[in-house]
């Protein structure tokens, strides 16, 4: 009778494994750790993980659900790593501040987040907003709102009228005198205090903003904005709370001043020289370039009054110039993850990066591998993301094509699978 029970439960025990199972039957799979396409490929998920990937399209258990690519590219679900969900380009956007309150910007954050998933990307470091952010990843990490997952750093923090000044544009009587606690600081104490409330906040890392920027009020784009001593107090702060530092910056003297700090990753790096790209190579901070960001704003800044008076010639210089930045940093071996800048322009169009990423001389799969492989690297993911393989979270998007040959196919996910649950298969 003992015998039968421990028989009885060990036929319960495999039955319940088969009724958890998912099978992926995948004609072509990116390989993003070895840069390379698999074909006729199993993936066998279990739960929120893979337990097996398997030469061959291997036989479905009694309660497999199994799930046919035999026509599409497999690849692990994308990693964006500077956007903004809490925003969206639009004609007059800067108005809005006077106009929205946090509960606005939160539903309308809850549509981007959608539309980011659908996309295809599953993971994505959001580089600062006004707080809703944060609130946003819980949610979605609760399961209240379908998004991808968000490691975000909260609010930006920057020097007084610097590009993260949350006040740059109002009027005096507007403006007040924001500090550590609104993300704006002036000396290496502030600094400290600026990234221990980003902690209090629940923030996931920390970004500054290194050099003057495109998009905000004020006149200069490529200035530094940190001293030496403010970006230091910085880094070595957020490190003290298990934090990495993300830079934004233009010019190549704020960029430099970062990596010195020893920063993780600089954004968009526009105008990065050749001291810059050894700095980056002997400190190893990653790049992530934003091209279509670039490319976004210059074409919207044609359109009559779409940016302020200020903005305007600012993102008809810059914004162009990313893509041959980008180019530049490659050929050099700098390390490059995948980053759009999402927000700046449409939510939903990140697959453009891989576009233009080709166009500047990457090959196709090595973009593909900025936007998975890499990026777990940069966010500290590696153990659980960024490669199909056993043990890994399942995180898998599938493509209508064969990318390598046409990076344009891109655009068209028709499988999204996140944590071991399926988004999207059309």
């Amino acid at each position: 009778m003992k015998r039968f029970t421990l028989l009885f439960a060990a036929l319960f025990i495999t039955l319940l494994t088969y009724a958890q199972q998912t099978i992926l039957h995948c004609g072509k799979l990116i390989d993003t750790k070895n840069k390379t396409v698999l074909e006729n490929v199993s993936v066998i998920i279990t739960g929120n993980k893979i337990t097996d990937v398997v030469k061959g399209y291997s036989n479905p258990g009694p309660a497999d659900k199994v799930i046919d690519l035999k026509n599409k590219t497999v690849m692990p679900g994308l990693m964006d790593m500077h956007v903004h969900v809490e925003t969206e380009t639009k004609k007059g956007a800067a108005a809005e501040r006077f106009s929205m309150n946090p509960q606005d910007i939160a539903f309308e954050s809850v549509k981007y987040a959608n539309v980011t998933l659908m996309a295809g990307f599953t993971t994505v470091r959001d580089l600062g907003g006004s707080g809703v952010n944060v609130s946003l990843r819980n949610a979605i990490n609760k399961g209240l709102i379908v998004g991808p997952r968000i490691y975000t750093a909260g609010k930006s923090i920057a020097t007084t009228g610097g590009h993260a000044d949350p006040t740059n544009g109002y009027r005096k009587s507007l403006m007040g005198d924001p500090g550590p606690n609104e993300g704006v600081i002036n000396g290496a104490d502030e600094a400290r205090k600026a990234v221990r409330q980003r902690y209090k906040d629940g923030s996931d890392l920390i970004k500054i903003t290194a050099t003057a920027g495109v998009l905000s009020q004020a006149k200069d784009a490529l200035g530094a904005q940190f001293t030496d001593e403010e970006i230091k107090a910085i880094v070595e702060t957020a490190r003290d709370y298990g934090y990495k530092v993300a830079a934004h910056a233009h010019g190549a003297e704020g960029m430099k001043r970062a990596i010195r700090a020893g920063v993780t990753s600089i954004e968009h790096g526009t105008f990065m020289d050749d001291e810059a790209i050894e700095l980056f190579k002997k400190h190893g901070a990653w790049y992530v370039p934003t091209i279509v960001a670039g490319k976004s704003v210059a074409d919207s800044a044609k359109i009559p009054d779409y940016y302020s008076t200020l903005v305007t010639p600012k993102a008809l210089a810059v914004g162009p110039k990313i893509q041959s930045t980008f180019t530049k940093a490659y050929k050099a071996g700098v390390k490059i993850a995948f980053g759009t800048d999402a927000g700046v322009y449409m939510h939903g169009k990140n697959w453009k990066e891989f576009v233009y990423m080709v166009e500047g001389g990457m090959p196709a799969i090595e973009a593909i591998s900025s936007a998975t492989v890499s990026a777990s690297e940069l966010l500290g993911t590696s153990e659980i993301l960024g490669v199909i393989e056993k043990g890994k979270l399942a995180d898998i998007v599938a493509v209508d094509g064969d990318p390598a040959k046409d990076i344009n196919v891109m655009e068209k996910v028709v499988f999204v699978m996140k944590d071991g649950v399926i988004y999207k298969n059309r």
